[in-house]
């Protein structure tokens, strides 16, 4: 990814996206180049960013966020994971992409080891795709 959408937004690269910050931070941790960690971070969950394509002309576009203090999300992972939190880099985005200027605020994460499975929690069913890719 390597920050792609700076390049096709901008024709220019960026390398404080969310991205590269977790590459960076990655390698940094691990103490290995960052080519070697870049393809373990996988797809970001955006989930404080609001931002889409206008239905009229297919344009991007990217807007404050409705996000209020208090707000949170809870997630269950079934399996030991490493995760990792990154506030955009750019601030506020609906004001100015992929900027060093902008106003980047605080987030809370908190990790607990559940004694149990929620309740109620059935595992998703394994994948049936055979993995040959193609004929």
């Amino acid at each position: 990814m390597r920050s792609l959408h700076a390049r096709l937004l901008a024709d220019a690269d960026y390398h404080h996206c969310c991205h590269s910050n977790l590459t960076r931070a990655l390698a940094d941790h691990l103490q290995r180049p960052r080519d070697d960690v870049e393809p373990t971070v996988h797809d970001l969950l955006n989930v404080f960013m609001c931002t889409g394509f206008t239905r009229d002309t297919g344009q991007y576009f990217m807007k404050a966020s409705p996000v209020c203090p208090g707000d949170f999300l809870k997630f269950f992972a079934e399996i030991d994971l490493l995760g990792a939190l990154s506030a955009c880099p750019g601030g506020d985005c609906s004001a100015e992409h992929s900027s060093d200027a902008e106003v980047c605020h605080p987030l809370l994460v908190e990790v607990y080891e559940p004694k149990e499975p929620p309740r109620d929690w059935v595992s998703p069913p394994r994948n049936g795709y055979r993995g040959r890719h193609g004929p």
